[in-house]
């Protein structure tokens, strides 16, 4: 299969379980004949907490359930409205390091929240993206064998008060907003699109394949 070839997988919602194994058996199987692959999922809610993360920012999760999982980055909230773009790229392939790819996402979020006349920006210190001193989207990665997993949440229109029960990635007080109150994206499709239209333009991406759930399933 050609190098230029990407596969992106519309998946709906989904325990954050289910995906996040599917992410690990697909990153350890894969050779240099896979194509790299671009998942959009929305999850029920979930608290993960990455690698690196600490305890104490869980503050109250209540009936939510916390996961530890291999990303990194500390704790942050899923669930239905919030779009998910899991990037499962070979980096040796792309010829890119992981720092690259944290940019390449970022910039995918501000493109195409650009397009709606919002200004949003990355933070060097602080992962992610925010508009406003407000945080819209959240950034965490894997990599394994030299290809990565995991990605990015973007606030879209979802109920914002589970991150009121955390310090959302280890910053106490910090506020989160969506795209639906700035005049953003409407909906997951929206924003979805957006994002898989400008990482497109990163691969240099020549053969796309849009598809729905798992070929297993």
């Amino acid at each position: 299969m050609s190098e230029n070839t990407l596969i992106v997988r519309q998946l709906g919602c989904q325990r954050y379980m289910t995906i996040w194994q599917k992410m690990q058996a697909f990153t350890d199987t894969r050779d240099d004949a896979v194509a790299d692959e671009i998942w959009l999922v929305e999850h029920q809610p979930v608290f993960t907490q990455g690698q690196a993360g600490k305890d104490e920012h869980v503050l109250a999760p209540g009936d939510i359930e916390v996961i530890k999982v291999d990303r990194g980055g500390q704790v942050t909230y899923h669930g239905p409205g919030q779009q998910m773009m899991y990037v499962l790229f070979n980096l040796r392939r792309l010829k890119i390091g992981v720092r690259e790819l944290v940019t390449w996402l970022e910039e995918c979020i501000i493109n195409t929240l650009q397009e709606y006349g919002i200004e949003a920006y990355a933070k060097a210190d602080a992962p992610g993206v925010y508009v406003n001193d407000s945080k819209i989207a959240s950034l965490g990665l894997r990599v394994r064998r030299g290809c990565s997993f995991h990605g990015l949440a973007l606030n879209v229109n979802m109920d914002l008060t589970p991150f009121l029960r955390i310090n959302p990635c280890g910053y106490a007080g910090m506020n989160m907003v969506q795209t639906t109150d700035l005049n953003g994206p409407a909906n997951l499709e929206q924003a979805g699109s957006g994002l898989v239209k400008h990482m497109i333009k990163k691969l240099n991406a020549t053969a796309v394949k849009y598809t729905e759930g798992f070929e297993n399933e």
